[in-house]
């Protein structure tokens, strides 16, 4: 896949992996993401969404060196809608990350709280898991934000329709400052509340659904 500056190795394991030609949202918005801003990304599922989130992250984590590794504290927190999602998405970064050595974890609602902590205290990179684990996570297990680099929330509109406002509010100012980057379908006021509140003044926001009419 040729997007510009991007990480050999992780190219690399997307070509592997069959993700040959990036798609417009990818293309779009991988230099401004990766300059650091927060980004808001809105567009259908045809657009890899969620795939643009990985890519991100690993390109903003690169190789973790074996001697860094128990140095090292999550340097991504990432919110997805159910276990489903967080099963698919820790599948989808050990497919991209497996040669850069990059620690993934996923949580959930029907993971153990306690083995949950435990494995997180031998080192990780990034932490997937839905709202409500995320929380127990960050309020319970001792969890270290000060090495964190980015704050991600796929699906964020639905998560918001499902009145988890409490619950991603309660997240964002755990974490304090670092760059946020949301992905939906829908840009609708809800988000755009959440947004002003959550995420910086500067926010860049590409809406492919625009485009797509």
């Amino acid at each position: 896949m040729k997007l510009k500056k991007i990480n050999i190795q992780l190219e690399e394991a997307l070509k592997a992996n069959g993700y040959e030609t990036p798609t417009l949202l990818q293309k779009k918005t991988f230099g401004t993401i990766k300059s650091g801003v927060d980004t808001l990304l809105i567009a259908n599922s045809e657009q890899g969404k969620t795939l643009c989130l990985v890519i991100a992250a690993i390109q903003r984590i690169g190789y973790v060196e074996e001697e860094e590794e128990e140095e090292i504290a999550t340097q991504a927190l990432i919110v997805v809608k159910d276990k489903e999602h967080v099963l698919e998405m820790v599948e989808l970064f050990e497919k991209l990350s497996s040669n850069l050595n990059i620690r993934v974890y996923g949580v959930h609602d029907r993971t153990d709280f306690d083995n949950d902590k435990n494995m997180l205290s031998l080192g990780n990179d990034v932490l997937i898991g839905t709202p409500d684990r995320l929380n127990e996570m960050l309020s319970g297990a001792g969890f270290d934000v000060n090495q964190l680099k980015f704050y991600i929330i796929d699906e964020v509109d639905e998560l918001l329709r499902n009145r988890l406002e409490p619950k991603l509010f309660r997240l964002s100012d755990s974490i304090g400052k670092t760059q946020r980057l949301y992905a939906g379908s829908v840009y609708d006021e809800r988000l755009e509340l959440f947004m002003d509140k959550t995420m910086s003044e500067d926010v860049a926001i590409f809406d492919l659904t625009e485009e797509e009419d």
